[in-house]
């Protein structure tokens, strides 16, 4: 298990250099970058078309070779197989297969991680519910938008419950409940010990989710650094109150002038689109108006809250269940009363039987010895155990 604080994904003086047939140098598109990304972080790599982003993460996950500069995953190197299982990703383009539908998508990423049936039913029932996509589940993945197919692509990714979780462009074509629910999930998802490697050309976005952020221009970094640092504005203090009049705005300016400040700017607060949009809908939803797209999602599936303490718990707990445990003197005493039953069966097996009546009237003839239609006594005593035939024959 990956401890708090550890780092996950490690990059260090990573370059890509694309050569053409000549072997003539043609695009670098990744040059010298480092990077460090920790357990429970939500890191954002950004930057415009071109800039090597979608490059970078195809090294990280070993897809491409990189021509210099060195890649750990959990301290292995991105083509070990048993890093590969830890991971799930979401390519920029939605890869799947049109004529499956949403439940046999699934399904099918379930089989390659070699997950048992009850299991793998158990996690796709959950994720497409998480998605919104239960009610769409036997439709055709071609018959999906985008915004629908990306977010059974998200479900694809979560299907083997990763470590570390590396989406490009996962919102491209969501709508906003989409977006929003995917915004909450990747929160929870860090919270629960997982790591996130976050590309995305929404910066709105990409400011809600992620504790860090990497800038890329030209394959190099051009910034980098905690979202709080990049975005503050170290020169300018920002005071929210309730709506001010005139005369109560003119006292401020005056107090602020004796203190040798300005005042820059007084506006209205705004709220955001994507909030009025999303209690526009919550409406609807209240007033059960039918839908024929995907419904809002559920709660994030339960193998993906739990914790990895609460994990080594329950672990903890079977293993002790399946140690030895003393029986009781009741249960000490059942093979014996089992062994006497057996006895008692086997003698009333090789004990002589009578003969049926015949139908005529004429006498019964006489009955053989006993002994002659008993079994060998020596394969009963074989079939009691040792030293149990002998008290039979005592008895």
């Amino acid at each position: 298990m990956v401890e708090p604080g550890e780092i996950v994904v490690q990059v260090s003086k990573l370059t890509k250099v694309f050569r053409d047939f000549w072997l003539r140098e043609k695009v670098t598109a990744v040059a010298e970058l480092d990077l460090e990304i920790h357990r429970k972080e939500v890191f954002g790599l950004l930057g415009p078309n071109g800039s090597g982003k979608s490059t970078a993460i195809k090294m990280i996950l070993g897809l491409l070779f990189p021509t210099r500069g060195l890649i750990t995953i959990f301290g292995q190197p991105p083509t070990d197989v048993g890093v590969k299982s830890r991971i799930g990703f979401l390519p920029e383009e939605s890869y799947l297969y049109p004529f499956l539908d949403a439940w046999e998508t699934l399904d099918f990423y379930g089989r390659l991680f070699h997950q048992p049936r009850r299991e793998r039913l158990r996690r796709i029932g959950m994720l497409l519910d998480m998605v919104g996509l239960s009610s769409v589940a036997y439709r055709r993945v071609g018959e999906y938008s985008k915004g629908m197919q990306r977010r059974i692509g998200l479900a694809q990714a979560l299907i083997n419950d990763p470590d570390l979780l590396i989406l490009d462009e996962p919102t491209s074509g969501m709508d906003p409940i989409g977006t929003r629910q995917f915004k909450d999930l990747i929160q929870v998802l860090a919270q629960r010990g997982k790591t996130i490697l976050l590309s995305s050309h929404l910066l709105a976005d990409v400011e809600d989710v992620c504790g860090r952020v990497c800038i890329l221009y030209g394959g190099r970094i051009r910034a980098a650094g905690r979202i709080e640092d990049l975005l503050g504005q170290q020169t300018l203090t920002q005071i929210t109150a309730d709506r001010l009049d005139e005369p109560t705005l003119a006292q401020v300016r005056q107090v602020l002038a004796g203190a040798g400040r300005n005042v820059v700017d007084v506006v209205t607060p705004r709220d955001k689109l994507e909030s009025l949009f999303l209690r526009i809908v919550q409406e609807a939803q209240r007033q059960k108006l039918t839908t024929g797209g995907a419904l809002a999602g559920g709660a994030v599936a339960e193998f993906l809250r739990t914790d990895a303490a609460q994990g080594e718990q329950v672990i903890q707990e079977l293993v002790s269940a399946a140690r030895p445990q003393p029986l009781p003197v009741a249960a000490a005493q059942q093979p014996a009363a089992e062994a006497a039953l057996a006895r008692d069966v086997l003698a009333d097996l090789v004990a002589p039987s009578e003969p049926a009546a015949p139908a005529t009237s004429a006498p019964a003839p006489a009955l053989a010895p006993t002994g002659s239609v008993q079994a060998d006594r020596g394969v009963i005593d074989e079939l009691l155990g040792p030293g149990q035939g002998d008290e039979k024959g005592q008895a």
